[in-house]
């Protein structure tokens, strides 16, 4: 009986080294998503903290300096200009996010349908195998039923 050989074998596996490879890339910029997110809920947070030390010291009613009042509008004003810049890094890490998963997501069902195709062809050639089985066990049959007529 002949061995299976599936001809796209090599293919499947260079497919499948494609799917690691793209996986890989998925994680990391999954992974890169996390980080710069977790950025922007830091400077959030920052600005949160800075605007509740403001009315903290607006509440006192203490007399606060120009110079102080300038230190704040300082602070606020670079601290949005970081949030905005950081909401655009994230947004850039989203996309590059989504075009790994799209990348991924492509080379799965090729991956698959790969798969599929060679399920398919292994479930012929054990039809055929059977097939070809049966029909020696057939003449087999005819051989031992010719002799026991003689």
């Amino acid at each position: 009986m002949k061995k299976f050989k599936f001809q796209l074998e090599t293919l499947l596996k260079v497919t499948r080294m494609k799917k690691e490879d793209a996986e890989v890339k998925f994680a990391e910029a999954s992974r890169q998503l996390e980080a710069q997110r977790a950025h922007l809920q830091n400077l959030l947070e920052e600005m949160q903290q800075g605007q509740r030390d403001y009315e903290s010291i607006s509440r006192e009613g203490q007399r606060v300096s120009v110079g102080r009042l300038m230190t704040f509008n300082s602070f606020f004003a670079w601290k949005r200009e970081q949030i905005e810049q950081q909401q655009k890094v994230v947004l850039e890490t989203k996309h590059e996010y989504q075009k790994r998963l799209k990348a991924l997501m492509e080379v799965m069902s090729y991956l698959k349908s790969i798969e599929q195709l060679k399920e398919k062809r292994l479930q012929e050639y054990k039809e055929q195998m059977l097939f070809e089985e049966q029909k020696m066990l057939d003449e087999i049959g005819l051989q031992v039923a010719m002799r026991a007529k003689k």
